[in-house]
């Protein structure tokens, strides 16, 4: 989409997580670099377990919130802001604990981008500089998708089963890293280098992978699915 809040969760795919979630015991996580409140509002009614920000937000399966403490990110609000204001295309977000500065209006603007965001940090390395599909953004340091995976399957109800972790952008390697050496299924989405050995082709081949892990689901007795270590539906090639 255009912009972060232009996207489009049709009702289907949120019944379909419904359902997946619980075929699963609950052992189903969004994890994002939006922020909780906005997972929760694209796939409501449902709370999954999440992590947020890439994962200076978590909240477990039980609802419990765990959340880093915000750096100081009024100096790179500002200069996010003053490139916004001089460059037309580009959209500043705001989170909880870290400024994205979008370009996917203006994608001629990325070496800009890239040079400003990284000059505003140069002598903070409290914070990191993470690059995504047409966004640069600015993050503590130290804190990754893969790191967030770990958690939950450090805690029930993930605890013992086999990880699989779909995503399509440069921010999601870190959780590949994490989920192929528990023998887990990682899987890129789209084009591009990906340490995952799976690959779908786009949100639609998503959808109709997670429509036939539901089928393939409901096809086994309740203990095999909720209760369980969990073997993954088969993979996507």
């Amino acid at each position: 989409a255009p912009t972060p809040e232009a996207i489009e969760i049709p009702p289907a795919l949120v019944s379909l997580l419904g359902d997946l979630s619980d075929q699963l015991g609950g052992a189903l996580a969004v994890v994002s670099g939006r922020q909780i409140d906005s997972i929760d509002r694209f796939l409501a009614p449902l709370r999954l377990p999440a992590a947020g920000e890439h994962g200076v937000q978590r909240r477990d399966s039980k609802g419990h919130m765990q959340e880093q403490r915000a750096p100081d990110l009024v100096p790179i609000l500002e200069i996010a802001n003053e490139l916004a204001r001089v460059h037309e295309g580009l959209l500043v977000e705001r989170k909880h604990a870290a400024i994205a500065l979008h370009y996917r209006l203006a994608p001629q603007l990325e070496a800009v981008c890239q040079d400003a965001m990284s000059r505003a940090i140069a002598d903070n390395p409290s914070l990191e500089l993470m690059h995504g599909k047409f966004v640069f953004e600015v993050k503590p340091a130290g804190v990754n998708k893969g790191i967030a995976i770990d958690a939950f399957m450090g805690e029930a109800p993930f605890t013992g089963r086999t990880p699989v972790f779909l995503g399509d952008d440069t921010t999601d390697e870190s959780g590949f890293a994490v989920v192929q050496p528990r023998g887990g299924v990682p899987v890129k989405v789209g084009s591009g280098p990906s340490l995952a050995q799976h690959r779908l082709e786009s949100p639609l081949a998503v959808y109709e992978w997670l429509v036939q892990a539901r089928d393939l689901l409901a096809a086994r007795p309740p203990k095999e699915t909720a209760s369980q270590p969990e073997e993954s539906p088969r993979s996507p090639r």
